[in-house]
């Protein structure tokens, strides 16, 4: 009889060496990202497609998906020889059409969401007499997704404390859950879960299978509204706990799989690292085994910036500051003194107010929630008027963005781009020998990894003081350019 392996691989249990030292854990993680189709999804497809007689084969089969369980269904009718039908929303990205087309399945583009695909797919089930292969909902694909726990068992004979393992539908968490179970009672099973797609969590809580309003769309290889009814007869038995993780702690755990296997894990695929970092951090673990499942690596190129964005935040690495100064020279770099070698990470500030001067800063931290507070305290002592925006999903998404806008009545603006050196002290060495004879009017700088830290600032120059102000810049030797005849300035800014 035909198994998972005519088209999977044994997918490696890989140690993370930079995560077990930072975490005091060894920690290890079943690497599903290998996987041809970058996923395990095609474990379950073909196990369950392998299994239909020949009649059913004759049919061909017809699967609605927009990720991963698409080219799974995919790469499984081109091995078996069987004819294969993907419903994709229209909305899908053309990445994804192109990769289900590569396997030689025929791709119908029907409606905005899935449930438009679902409708259509049911539809040519009834025209064409074809099999549904259901992405979760499912014994044979749970079966196949089991084979995953089987790989882990063999791969790691010693005891296991406990398997981390991602929850959209269902499908792998039951299929692993009962494996592991039957074979290692003793091992935890954490099912984990994004905060706004937790629809095991309401489920257990319920008792009952529930429907979600609505799902969180940034991990959509989990964004499910509803368990599967096999699946959570089986979790309801065989799961342990759940854990709920932000999407800000999803970046992060994407971020620490690329720092420990330079792969880069699609927010799903990270999903069950960030509830093991969140699991040590909350529960205080150390000098366990600990095993996560990197379920997929399908990764959309132009989410990289949002992730890289939000990483620092749901890694407890940077804290994001609202903080009101006087709006009169030097304060600026006197603020800065206070700050110290800290790192910045952002600095945003706009003149508005002839009194006050209200900056929004992010700053480099190492030791979590513990070291924002005292910075905090730190600011507040010294009489400044502070708010921690560190969790505030305004400031996170949109504010960082929009900080500036227009300052009609301001004299003698210029404006000024500068290639900053990226590393601590550059800022604090830029505004002390300037000095605070000029008042800065505009500041924005955000680092982004580069050797270089871009900088556009503003500064009442007088005319007459053109010349001294512009010899003071050369003596620094950072490079820059004078902008303030760009028409972007002009229109939006000036």
């Amino acid at each position: 009889m035909a198994t998972v392996y005519d088209v999977a691989r044994v997918s490696p249990l890989d140690s993370a060496a930079k995560l077990s030292g930072r975490l005091g854990n060894q920690i290890w993680l079943k690497r599903e990202d290998a996987q041809p189709v970058h996923s395990f999804k095609l474990r379950g497809a073909y196990n369950r497609i392998a299994k239909l007689t020949p009649a059913q084969r004759a049919a061909g089969v017809v699967a609605a998906s927009a990720g991963n369980h698409a080219q799974g269904v995919a790469l499984a009718g081109q091995a078996l020889d069987i004819r294969t039908t993907i419903v994709m929303p229209e909305t899908t990205p053309s990445i994804k059409i192109d990769a289900v087309r590569a396997y030689g399945a025929e791709v119908v583009l029907v409606g905005d969401a899935y449930d438009d695909a679902l409708a259509h797919a049911n539809s040519l089930i009834a025209e064409r007499g074809q099999s549904f292969i259901h992405p979760y909902d499912d014994l044979d694909v749970m079966a196949g997704q089991g084979t995953v726990a089987k790989e882990i068992l063999d791969q790691h004979r010693d005891a296991i404390d406990t398997v981390y393992i991602p929850v959209g539908g269902g499908g792998l968490v039951a299929g692993m859950a009962a494996y592991i179970k039957r074979h290692r009672p003793g091992t935890e099973i954490v099912a984990v879960e994004p905060l706004d797609s937790a629809c095991l969590h309401h489920a257990l809580k319920a008792d009952a299978r529930v429907v979600l309003d609505q799902v969180g769309l940034f991990a959509d290889g989990v964004a499910v509204r509803q368990i599967g009814a096999y699946p959570f007869a089986v979790a309801r038995q065989c799961v342990d706990r759940t854990i709920q993780v932000s999407v800000d702690e999803i970046c992060a755990a994407i971020r620490a799989v690329f720092e420990d296997t330079r792969s880069v894990p699609e927010p799903a695929g990270a999903l069950a690292l960030a509830g093991l970092e969140r699991d040590v951090q909350a529960r205080g673990l150390h000098g366990r085994t600990l095993v996560a499942v990197v379920s997929g690596a399908n990764m959309n190129f132009d989410r990289l910036r949002y992730v890289s964005e939000r990483t620092a935040l749901g890694a407890h690495r940077e804290a994001l500051l609202a903080v009101t100064l006087p709006e009169v020279p030097g304060s600026f770099l006197q603020f800065c003194e206070l700050l110290g070698r800290r790192a910045v990470t952002e600095f945003n500030y706009r003149y508005a107010d002839a009194a006050k001067a209200h900056i929004f800063v992010g700053v480099a931290i190492r030791d979590g929630d513990r070291e924002r507070d005292a910075l905090c305290d730190e600011f507040r002592k010294a009489g400044y008027e502070i708010s921690d925006l560190s969790e505030n999903d305004v400031a996170k998404v949109h504010l960082r963005h929009l900080v500036g806008g227009r300052a009609d009545a301001l004299q003698d603006e210029r404006l000024f781009r500068f290639e900053f050196p990226e590393r601590p002290g550059a800022l604090m060495r830029f505004l002390q020998q300037l000095g605070g004879r000029w008042n800065i009017s505009l500041f924005h700088y955000r680092n982004h990894g580069a050797a270089f830290g871009r900088v556009l600032a503003g500064f009442q120059v007088p005319q007459g003081e053109l010349q001294d102000f512009l010899d003071r810049l050369q003596r620094i030797g950072y490079r820059y350019w004078d902008e303030s005849g760009n028409p972007a300035y002009r229109m939006f800014l000036r």
